[in-house]
């Protein structure tokens, strides 16, 4: 079920209206059933691959805090194994494979081995990372094994964060569900007003620049120059406004009821440098790979090499995470390369610009476009279809548009401009302006909390606006979210 769907417009406040009717020790079930149903909407039968790691996990974490010694790794191990074992057949088996035939087919043309006709469940990697963080905190004696059951699953299947997160820790999440939630007015609006901006961003926005990046990046060889410069920026709004929408929907769904999502989050594109960049953008998925593996290998408390092969590790790691293709590897080990050269360079180049004096060079707007070139031209990895896409688009990306003048390349432009007349240019000319004057407002008040303070007239007639903008100019063919495949 998807959340921009009419589906969900229904299914949201039945079950929040029936969750706050009930009594507070029968709301578990109720939020476990609407999760199961919210979850089976997509393919039903892959309820139970994840029931499976559910009891797994479960069983696993009270063997780990009852053990001692060797017993605790080897159900850590357990718990592990089933989980990215899941992972590895839906996600990375075909994947694999597919390289393996590649190289015997140099050898032997008619060797092959097999691949699964396997559909990847929906946010398999999100939740395998919540359930592997409860097992690893449990072992850490972080936090105490739960024993109850239906809180557990409930943990991992929560719907508003279950197939797109934000990935949760089990000391954040695993209390809010047994403490008892009361119906609060204000805190009901909050969590509306940012549900509303989530899906103001996706429908309108995201959505709309859908259409012209998906032309353009489904057939980059029939462009050059201005095209697919335009596209790859337009992505890399789109990519944004997806995802953010998405958490800003699951954070506001979950307020609505009690619950408090990590924030996944900061305004991103204000960012100053890589490294702040990841600071603010999946911030969850940021913090988890720190926790649980930059910070094991060493993090940046050891040799100089050593610290820089950690950080290129993750991102390489970080990469394969997002999706089993080698743009995905390229993308992690892209960004990967710009924190090791920057943390290498970083005292050269400071030294370098005083000597110069060309402190200007450290404007923090200046800093900020830089940085956000970096991150755009990177997302060239994230959306092209494969390596050779990805190729073509950065050798062509800045070349004039004019030297194409073949039947092919005018007409896939033409295609375009059909699939986006004037009215929705106009739409992204006011839309995408209004979402960055929002972002750079909320680096001193949320734009939830601003609202909050407005009189009920300006607050009424900003609603109106939002509301009214999503029915008659949001994208509504039930486009999924972008990190759903992940």
């Amino acid at each position: 079920m998807l959340f921009n769907s009419f589906e969900f417009l229904i299914f949201f406040p039945v079950v929040t209206v029936l969750y706050f009717l009930l009594p507070h020790r029968h709301r578990w079930w109720w939020l476990l059933l609407a999760s199961c149903v919210f979850y089976m909407a997509f393919i039903p039968a892959y309820i139970l691959i994840l029931l499976l790691t559910i009891v797994i996990d479960y069983g696993a974490g009270i063997f780990i805090e009852n053990a001692q010694g060797r017993q605790r790794r080897f159900y850590l191990a357990l718990s592990l194994a089933a989980n990215l074992g899941v992972l590895a057949v839906f996600k990375y088996y075909n994947f694999f494979i597919g390289n393996m035939n590649g190289l015997l087919h140099l050898s032997n043309p008619a060797a092959s081995l097999p691949l699964l006709g396997l559909v990847l469940p929906i946010g398999l990697s999100f939740h395998t990372f919540q359930a592997m963080s409860y097992t690893i905190e449990v072992y850490r004696g972080r936090y105490p094994a739960e024993r109850h059951f239906g809180i557990y699953a409930l943990y991992v299947l929560f719907y508003p964060q279950l197939v797109a997160g934000p990935i949760e820790r089990p000391q954040h999440m695993l209390p809010q569900f047994h403490e008892e939630k009361h119906f609060d007015y204000p805190r009901v609006v909050s969590g509306l007003r940012l549900m509303a901006w989530g899906l103001f961003k996706k429908v309108v926005i995201a959505d709309r620049l859908a259409y012209l990046v998906n032309e353009v990046y489904n057939q980059p060889r029939h462009f050059q120059g201005l095209p697919l410069l335009v596209a790859t920026v337009f992505f890399s709004i789109q990519i944004y406004c997806d995802f953010s929408g998405y958490s800003d929907m699951a954070l506001g769904a979950a307020r609505v009821m009690g619950f408090e999502l990590r924030q996944n989050f900061d305004r991103p594109y204000f960012a100053t440098s890589i490294a702040e960049f990841w600071r603010r953008w999946h911030m969850s998925l940021s913090g988890w790979f720190r926790d649980y593996l930059y910070l094991p290998l060493g993090g940046s408390r050891v040799a100089l090499p050593r610290a820089c092969f950690n950080l290129f590790f993750v991102f390489v790691v970080s990469g394969l995470w997002h999706g089993a293709n080698w743009t995905f590897l390229a993308w992690g080990a892209l960004h990967g390369a710009y924190l090791v050269v920057g943390k290498l360079t970083q005292k050269s180049r400071s030294q370098l610009i005083e000597q110069l004096g060309l402190r200007f060079l450290n404007h923090p707007w200046l800093n900020l476009a830089f940085t956000y070139a970096l991150v755009t031209f990177a997302w060239i990895f994230f959306r092209a279809n494969g390596l050779h896409d990805a190729v073509y688009i950065i050798t062509h990306l800045l070349k004039p548009a004019a030297a194409v003048w073949h039947e092919q390349a005018f007409t896939g432009w033409y295609t375009v401009r059909v699939l986006y007349p004037f009215p929705q240019w106009m739409t992204l000319l006011l839309a995408v302006p209004l979402l960055f004057l929002v972002e750079k407002a909320q680096r001193h008040v949320s734009l939830n909390a601003w609202l909050g303070q407005q009189a009920a007239p300006v607050r009424w007639a900003i609603y109106y606006g939002i509301v009214l903008s999503i029915a008659l100019l949001g994208a509504y063919e039930n486009i999924r979210f972008i990190y759903f495949q992940f």
